[in-house]
């Protein structure tokens, strides 16, 4: 495993992906590697095309970003206060193409990413990346396993 040298975390900016990113603060600590952390944001809600009532679907997703945004940036800057190079990306549209992107673009050698079942809204808020990120990727993947009869720490 000395070949880590820069490891990519991937975020669905939910409250869940924090212990993904632990994970990789952790690794990127202890292989002295460069840390990306990617926030994918699926975009389903351009209601425009829509005929539909949404009172307050669509507020209620960006509150949820910016919350999660928040929580993570916290985590991140108490890492880069300590000295760990960590990269922020954030990319809004389709995810495995982002994410594929990424690992090509920065020559990353490790993805860290939830392996959580996702939930019919979840697919409709975040697509479902995670099997085809696992599919097509040129570089090892390691799956974080949430509780998610647990509270997200």
């Amino acid at each position: 495993m000395e070949d880590i040298k820069r490891i990519l975390v991937v975020s669905r900016m939910s409250r869940y992906c924090r212990k993904a990113v632990h994970y990789g603060v952790s690794l990127a600590h202890k292989f002295g590697a460069e840390l990306y952390v990617i926030h994918t944001v699926h975009s389903p809600l351009v209601f425009g095309a829509w005929n539909l009532p949404r009172p307050s679907i669509e507020d209620d997703y960006k509150k949820e970003i910016h919350n999660v945004k928040k929580e993570l940036d916290a985590i991140i800057n108490a890492e880069k206060i300590k000295g760990l190079a960590i990269s922020e990306i954030i990319r809004e549209g389709e995810p495995t193409k982002d994410i594929l992107d990424t690992v090509e673009k920065e020559k990353i050698d490790l993805i860290v990413m939830l392996a959580h079942e996702e939930w019919r809204l979840e697919h409709f808020l975040f697509g479902r990346s995670t099997e085809e990120v696992i599919r097509k990727m040129p570089c090892s993947v390691l799956l974080v396993k949430e509780d998610l009869s647990r509270p997200a720490y």
